[in-house]
């Protein structure tokens, strides 16, 4: 009899991790929000799919689930969004499933808790305090210099984020947040921290046994800030391989890892390298695959996709353990941005190092790969200048991911 696992998606993403479940054995049931049933999931793979009305809450997720798990046998569980790892614990604790616990996960949830976390174990942060007593905020407000951020503790990427210049304007923000009189907007929600200038990388890895099995190590064009709040090509590339900065980053990244007690999966993690003292910093750490496009640029680099190795990891038994694919150290960068059309004709862009042309509406964006890692970045600086020129649209800013 086959094994079963059920994959929740609020989002319609992970088509490689479905596929190399399926191609592993496993039977796959999706569960996702009912708007999404028309998309281009990887259906020779899905067994079944169940879907859940809208507007959706982690309660609907497990009521449907534990519904399947009335008529067929469930052996794991997993949530492919940010959003739906909570939920996909809380599946498995009601269902009694082996598998990582809400409460554990919530420190790569609530950016509070992963810095608390992290500071503990010599992990640098930058200068943080959470958003709960009035005293406490001045005396951070004025031993720690601005500028300094306000910071959602469970949003993605950098939506929600303001940047204040005075502590005027810190309480500004924290008073509008709690006039809204919602919870999730309570000030509580949010932590302050310092403003750093600098490089922003990060680091992917595939983690077996508590030990990071392999990494991509890649540098952000614009920071994630920057592109959220102002627009822009959204880009991403290799670190080289010999690189100090390199190494620097694959040890903290281990060393965070190993302070979070993670012992299977994939990580996302973003550090900082501070403009004025060269000191690097932890950003956040999720334990899910990157977005953007990120998992198909490093299979280029690198020869292992980190949805396809997450399945494995997922299914492996002790018939059949995890096996890494062998790893290669080319280069590869990526190139993303809003457009300006609902399909935007890319038909003149003819390098031969495009491998991955993005088709999404109202998107326009390229995964380049090479040898040389000159002409990678050589590549993203002409693309962005032509995708700028070309098809760039800016929308602004949002506070929520599902705004």
């Amino acid at each position: 009899m086959r094994k079963h696992i059920v994959c929740i998606a609020s989002e319609q993403k992970g088509n490689e991790f479905l596929e190399q479940a399926s191609s592993d054995g496993w039977r796959v049931t999706l569960v996702t929000r009912k708007s999404l049933l028309d998309a281009p999931w990887a259906w020779d793979a899905i067994s079944e799919v169940r879907s859940v009305e809208e507007p959706a809450q982690p309660v609907d997720y497990v009521r449907a689930i534990t519904n399947i798990a009335g008529s067929e046998k469930i052996d794991r569980v997993v949530g492919l969004d940010e959003f739906d790892v909570i939920t996909a614990a809380l599946t498995r604790e009601h269902l009694q499933l082996p598998g990582l616990t809400s409460s554990y996960l919530r420190r790569f949830r609530d950016k509070l808790t992963m810095r608390n976390i992290a500071a503990a174990n010599g992990i640098p942060c930058p200068d943080f305090i959470g958003a709960f007593n009035e005293t406490d905020i001045n005396d951070f407000l004025a031993r720690v210099p601005a500028p300094w951020i306000v910071k959602p503790r469970f949003e993605v990427s950098a939506f929600g984020i303001r940047r204040c210049e005075t502590a005027d304007e810190v309480w500004g923000v924290l008073n509008d947040l709690d006039n809204r009189n919602n919870w999730r907007d309570h000030p509580s929600q949010f932590v302050i921290e310092r403003f750093i200038e600098g490089r922003v990388f990060h680091v992917d890895s595939v983690v077996e046994g508590g030990k990071v099995r392999a990494a991509g190590v890649s540098q952000y064009g614009k920071t994630p800030f920057s592109v959220t709040h102002h627009g822009g090509v959204f880009t991403s590339s290799t670190v080289p391989y010999r690189a100090a900065i390199r190494k620097s980053l694959e040890t903290v990244n281990t060393h965070l890892l190993k302070a979070f007690e993670y012992d299977r999966g994939v990580t996302h993690a973003e550090f900082l390298q501070s403009s004025a003292t060269g000191e690097i910093f932890l950003l956040e750490v999720a334990c899910r695959v990157g977005g953007a496009y990120i998992a198909n640029a490093l299979e280029y680099a690198c020869n292992f996709n980190l949805w396809r190795e997450w399945a494995k990891l997922e299914t492996a038994t002790k018939e059949h353990p995890y096996k890494l694919p062998k790893l290669r150290k080319d280069f590869s960068g990526v190139a993303l941005a809003l457009a300006n059309t609902e399909e935007p004709n890319t038909e003149h862009y003819v390098e031969e190092e495009i491998v991955y042309c993005v088709k999404k509406p109202r998107h326009v964006g390229f995964i380049f790969h090479s040898k040389n890692q000159k002409r990678v970045e050589e590549l993203l600086s002409i693309y962005s200048e032509r995708i700028a020129n070309d098809f760039l649209a800016v929308a602004p800013a949002k506070e929520r991911y599902d705004d």
